[in-house]
């Protein structure tokens, strides 16, 4: 492999960083930084993907990261309209830059429209966070994640596992095994959010659960968002809920929402910001979750905390075999005797994450540097 020897050599390299949800920014923060501490030119593009501040802005401006040098506000709401509108928004801007590589993170819309336009643009795509697989066609994640695996030309793998999985596609793009960025952001925040974070103190229970739901099989049907929140409500302790805002909406169409409110086992709060968030991971007994980022965050040594995964798959599964994980479904008994087990035999949790040491920010960012 050909190093770049001088500094001017490296300033060369033009890079776009594409974002434009909440995971994708929290994850790419790490990478920012390594990458304006190695000198290395970049262009930050925010999608507006997720529209709300709550949902998006506001972590870039809580975690201190540079403010977008192009960031787009969206009028279509379908998935198809949507990915076509930042597709064309894309090609735009980046048109009007002499980049060298997309760097993109994860599996949404975003990071389809990113690739699929660099592409047609001829640009080199890093894919941080490839090799995921669920192997569940009904999720819209997973047509993005093997789309783009396929069209990349840098595959950053989180585990040896999301290698194989690359290799037994027989990708052409290179893999490299580099753990996940979110490990580096709780390395790099935990202590912030001890010193910055309030919510604690909004917390009136002794002990509590921490649910977050998100994800269209499960908050854009009728009876499974009805089934969870009863789950929610009749849970042995109480749940710490911070409603996404379809969610939200969806609660309220299905005159559920006051019933939620009124509880006294459930606390439902805003959209939070990373620090609180990250502060009411630590201190619970047990997440209940359909986030696949949630399932890596908890492995965190600062974290360790058991999750039970609210679908029929993960594309974490090393989090189900360390033992950080149980998929359950959304069946409310089924959920309630395993959180059961989990609260009167609580797991004996490994110390290590399977996801990475919180370095993988700066591999990531010396293989651009040796490579593009």
């Amino acid at each position: 492999m050909e190093k770049l020897s001088t500094q001017k050599e490296v300033r060369i390299i033009s890079i776009a960083v594409v974002a434009g949800t909440r995971p994708e920014i929290i994850k790419m923060a790490p990478i920012l930084r390594a990458l304006e501490k190695q000198k290395v030119p970049f262009t930050f593009i925010h999608t507006g993907q997720h529209y709300d501040y709550n949902m998006s802005l506001q972590f870039i401006k809580e975690l201190a990261l540079p403010k977008p040098d192009h960031s787009f506000k969206l009028i279509s709401t379908t998935p198809a309209s949507q990915i076509g509108e930042m597709m064309t928004k894309l090609d735009r801007v980046l048109q009007n830059h002499k980049t060298r590589l997309l760097l993109i993170q994860g599996d949404t819309n975003t990071m389809l429209a990113s690739a699929l336009t660099g592409v047609k643009l001829a640009l080199k795509i890093g894919h941080v966070e490839a090799g995921l697989r669920s192997y569940d066609w009904r999720m819209p994640e997973e047509h993005n994640r093997r789309m783009v695996d396929h069209i990349s030309n840098f595959l950053f793998a989180p585990t040896k596992r999301n290698k194989q999985n690359l290799i037994e596609e027989h990708v052409y793009g290179r893999i490299y095994v580099t753990g996940n960025t979110i490990m580096d952001a709780i390395v790099q925040h935990m202590s912030l959010a001890e010193k910055r974070s309030r919510i604690m103190q909004s917390i009136n229970f002794n002990e509590y659960l921490l649910a977050t739901i998100h994800r269209a099989e499960n908050v854009d049907d009728p009876k499974t968002l009805k089934n969870l929140m009863e789950t929610f409500i009749d849970s042995p302790i109480p749940v710490v809920f911070p409603a996404h805002p379809r969610t939200v909406k969806n609660l309220r169409r299905l005159h559920l929402f006051d019933k939620l409110k009124g509880s006294s086992n459930l606390k439902l709060l805003p959209p939070l910001g990373y620090f609180d968030f990250l502060l009411l991971m630590k201190y619970c007994k047990v997440i209940l979750t359909d986030s696949g980022g949630i399932q890596e965050e908890s492995t965190s040594p600062y974290i360790r905390k058991p999750v039970l995964v609210l679908r029929l798959s993960t594309e974490r599964p090393e989090a189900v075999e360390t033992g950080f994980a149980k998929v359950v479904g959304t069946n409310k008994s089924k959920i309630l005797k395993a959180l059961n087990k989990f609260l009167n035999q609580p797991p004996n949790l490994p110390i290590q994450s399977p996801f990475g040491d919180g370095k993988t920010s700066q591999k990531i960012a010396r293989i651009i540097v040796e490579t593009i």
